[in-house]
């Protein structure tokens, strides 16, 4: 999307006769399917080849499904939010890595402060992570039902803003 509106090729796609619904599931397909082959690849690595038995796989492929769907949201409003690729770098790295990196990846939320736990349960990429713990490893911070009910909430929410500013043409059609 941010390519398209620098370039100006995205006017060639709104003068198209295609649906904004449409261009929203053709720029939102990729992401989904990058989820589901990534994780089917490390789902086959870690039984196959490292021995490591998954868990609960269909909280895995459920997590990956919902977890793409709201990376590809978030680049989505990114991509039509930003008119430069500066704009398009801050969205990521003020927005995106911020929200990963507090997410737990690489810790359990139960080794910091009760502050920073409690602040921690605002992200939602948090709950992305902890579906994707239990579903290898069997094990969560939080539960994994909650977890998912968030996550769809968050890719809901998200995919309706996306489709929002599709319909509107937010900064597309100016």
């Amino acid at each position: 999307m941010i390519q398209a509106t620098i370039i100006w090729y995205i006017v060639f796609l709104l003068f198209t006769p295609v649906l904004y619904l449409l261009l929203f599931f053709a720029c939102f397909v990729a992401p989904l399917f990058l989820g589901i082959v990534v994780v089917i690849c490390i789902c086959v690595i870690a039984m196959f080849y490292v021995d490591l038995p998954v868990e609960h796989p269909w909280f895995v492929f459920i997590f990956a499904f919902c977890g793409g769907g709201l990376m590809g949201a978030f680049g989505m409003i990114a991509g039509i939010w930003a008119t430069r690729f500066d704009q398009m770098a801050a969205f990521g790295n003020f927005v995106i890595m911020p929200l990963s990196m507090l997410s737990g990846v690489f810790y359990s939320i139960h080794s910091l402060p009760p502050v920073w736990q409690t602040i921690s349960h605002f992200n939602p990429f948090f709950y992305m992570i902890d579906g994707f713990r239990y579903g290898f490893f069997g094990q969560s911070d939080t539960s994994p039902y909650l977890s998912l009910m968030i996550v769809l909430s968050f890719f809901i929410i998200l995919s309706f803003i996306t489709i929002r500013m599709l319909k509107s043409g937010y900064k597309l059609r100016n």
